[in-house]
């Protein structure tokens, strides 16, 4: 069993700019495929930065409103003839990922940087793909059925001392639902835990019996 990775679930083709890419392309591009940014590109298709909607909206919120009571925010330099460019807006440097990153780790990735995209970066360090927190958040739609059958056949199947003829699953809306029994306590976490891993699923609720009591609620 292993998680779904981040080649399953990013967008590609990349839609990219260059660095010379004014501010109302880049706003057109975000509109005409509904998306939430954009990586910046050298000529040989390696990341310089991305654009996003925040750096965008900066850039919108540092424009003079006389009925605003608020102080504007500083917005990008623009260059010359006050054009301002993908170079001004993008955030350098960007974190990125690698198609076999599993989306736990790319999630994690995110979290831990507070990103809302990553660039997918081939062998060569061309950006190949962009993931999306939605992107990541899709292996949550797996179908109820889907998620039951690795449970029961690549978890439970695989777990040495314990049958999956003794244990009943429930799969609601990604909630499993762990029933039966295990022949010893200490595996009671075992299995608890590789369901919490399985892609899909939002909570696992332990009513196993391991010859004592129930082990409670995960």
């Amino acid at each position: 069993m292993r998680h779904a990775t981040v080649e399953s679930v990013m967008t590609s083709p990349v839609v990219r700019v260059a660095p010379e890419t004014g501010f109302r392309e880049i706003v057109a591009l975000l509109t005409d495929y509904n998306i939430t940014g954009v990586p910046v590109m050298d000529a040989e298709g390696r990341p310089l930065g991305v654009v996003s909607e925040a750096d965008l909206l900066r850039t919108l919120a540092a424009q003079e409103d006389s009925g605003s009571l608020l102080p504007a925010p500083e917005s990008a330099q623009g260059g010359p003839g006050g054009a301002v460019t993908a170079a001004d807006l993008m955030t350098i440097q960007p974190v990125c990922t690698t198609p076999d990153t599993s989306v736990v780790a790319a999630a994690r990735l995110m979290s831990r940087h507070g990103l809302k995209l990553l660039p997918v970066l081939d062998e060569d360090g061309r950006v190949i793909g962009m993931v999306s927190r939605g992107d990541l958040l899709r292996v949550f739609l797996r179908e109820d059925h889907v998620i039951r059958r690795e449970i029961v056949e690549e978890v439970l199947g695989r777990i040495d001392g314990v049958s999956p003829a003794e244990i009943g699953v429930e799969v609601n809306q990604g909630r499993v639902v762990l029933s039966g029994t295990v022949p010893e306590p200490h595996l009671v976490s075992i299995v608890v835990n590789l369901c919490r891993s399985v892609d899909g699923v939002v909570s696992v609720t332990d009513r196993l019996d391991s010859g004592g009591a129930p082990a409670g609620v995960g």
